[in-house]
């Protein structure tokens, strides 16, 4: 049968490179990985500040990594180099720009249809990530007020007089980087920031002892007008004015995609899968950062293709 795949990984990112190498060592024949943008690790290249740090230990949990990669402490740049090398190195059958629009089971056989036509496989492992979708806030922006708030560091002038909105890593980095040329002011809806790894924590702590970046902890932005040019945010303690707001507040699973791909999903919109990430379709599998339910880690990622990749070989014996 023509185009007929033992495996067909549907996304390119950490999770879905490492579920490839691992299909390629442990000896799957016929593999094929399918990235709807023009590189691999879109979400990395997008939203990682150049020189960000990459850790294999993420917030400090500890990972063993169980397979083949060989994955270590880096940069946004190193890691980039070090996935160019393994697709480079283990000469993976790719498909850059291309979307997956739907995806049947059909006789035991998974037909991918995409933008590149119609392949088969045995197995299907799905390796989107969420950070393609950020999560908005829940009260409206308005429209007048778009081309002053971001998602991400695109588009960021300097002085300008910043908000940061978020409590994360991702957060934390940003309003630090931005700091060094802009007013910057972090906003979190809790008291603490506990969610940023150890050396991120000290990172704050220090800029916002330096008054390098202001915090403000514990209070919420209940909604946004324009006022002279500036964005008027409305805290729950008072308004204030800003230049621009940074929204760092993760991302959402893509649940009309998953069901395009005959995905189960639960109450809350997330896949349905069991301890091998094999979920109510025998053969359909789902890997990295949408079996995370708040933020994900390179290298559990990455475990989560050797397992997948060692489970399908165990029930081909």
């Amino acid at each position: 049968m023509e185009n007929m795949y033992d495996l067909i990984i549907i996304g390119g990112g950490p999770g879905g490179i490492g579920s490839a190498v691992e299909a390629k060592v442990l000896g799957l024949e016929k593999v094929l990985m399918i990235e709807k943008t023009d590189n691999h690790s879109h979400t990395i290249r997008k939203f990682y500040k150049d020189k960000k740090r990459v850790d294999k230990d993420w917030q400090g949990q500890e990972v063993l990594l169980e397979g083949n990669v060989e994955f270590v402490d880096g940069t946004k740049e190193s890691t980039l180099d070090y996935f160019d090398k393994l697709l480079d190195d283990e000469i993976i059958d790719t498909r850059f720009g291309c979307a997956v629009e739907k995806v049947e089971k059909i006789d035991d056989v998974f037909s991918v249809t995409s933008g590149c036509g119609v392949d088969r496989a045995k197995n299907i492992i799905v390796c989107i990530g969420r950070m393609g979708k950020p999560n908005k806030p829940s009260y409206k922006i308005p429209p007048s007020l778009r081309t002053h708030i971001n998602f991400n560091l695109d588009k960021c002038g300097n002085g300008e007089n910043i908000l940061v909105v978020g409590g994360g890593d991702t957060a934390v980095e940003y309003a630090c980087e931005l700091s060094e040329t802009n007013e910057v002011t972090l906003n979190y809806r809790r008291d603490s920031l506990t969610r940023p790894n150890p050396t991120n924590q000290d990172m704050i702590a220090q800029y916002s002892e330096d008054e390098a970046v202001t915090l403000k902890l514990g209070v919420d932005i209940e909604n946004l007008e324009t006022e002279s040019g500036q964005i008027k945010v409305n805290f729950a303690d008072g308004s204030e004015l800003f230049d621009r707001i940074i929204y760092a507040i993760g991302g959402t699973t893509p649940s009309d995609f998953l069901k395009c791909c005959i995905i189960s999903l639960d109450d809350s919109g997330e896949p349905i899968f069991d301890e091998n990430y094999e979920t109510e379709t025998p053969g359909m599998y789902v890997a990295g950062d949408i079996v995370f339910n708040s933020g994900g880690s390179i290298a559990i990622a990455l475990n989560h293709g050797y397992r997948i990749v060692t489970h399908i070989l165990s029930k081909e014996k």
